[in-house]
């Protein structure tokens, strides 16, 4: 299977996480990684190019840390962009047909903080119910979701068993539900 993680870190240099999870993925060598901020620095996003990265491969991950609970800006241009009528969705679409789609997040909140009962009041399923939306919409298959909470608490412990983990998750994980 072939997999592409997309990074949409506005800041990935600055990044604990994320950019941990990055350089994990580099020794990996068989997952291919698309930086987005990297790639358009002015947001102009090369549609037809980023159509071919998604064709040539089977599992899309979608790597950001979560912004006011949602994806950075360009993530959503990139959405908006690239995923096209008779393309993605409508009569004619192919392309999206049985790919995976998921997503790996980094929160600023602790777990117990994305519960009904926590300051934010919904799950990260709720929360990314959107994403999983889009990819039944455009015939893909939703994967369970990657997550590391409260990333104030960072030590080179916690980021190398975050690392591995995430390298296990896209190995491993199942999709929650078959495309239509």
């Amino acid at each position: 299977m072939k997999t592409l993680v997309i990074v949409a870190h506005p800041n990935l240099e600055a990044s604990n996480w994320n950019k941990a999870w990055v350089e994990e993925l580099k020794k990996q060598g068989d997952i291919t990684i698309h930086d987005l901020y990297k790639e358009y620095p002015t947001e102009n996003v090369d549609v037809q190019r980023e159509q071919q990265l998604v064709e040539a491969h089977d599992r899309i991950i979608f790597q950001y840390p979560l912004y006011w609970y949602s994806t950075p800006p360009l993530l959503k241009r990139w959405f908006d962009s690239v995923l096209q009528y008779n393309w993605a969705y409508g009569p004619e679409a192919t392309a999206t047909k049985g790919k995976e789609i998921g997503a790996a997040i980094s929160t600023y909140g602790t777990a117990d903080s994305y519960q009904p009962t926590g300051s934010n009041g919904f799950t990260l399923e709720q929360i990314l119910a959107p994403l999983q939306a889009s990819a039944r919409f455009i015939s893909a298959v939703y994967l369970p979701h990657f997550t590391v909470n409260d990333t104030s608490d960072v030590t080179p412990e916690r980021l190398a068993q975050s690392s591995k983990a995430y390298v296990e998750h896209l190995r491993t994980v199942k999709p929650l539900a078959v495309a239509k």
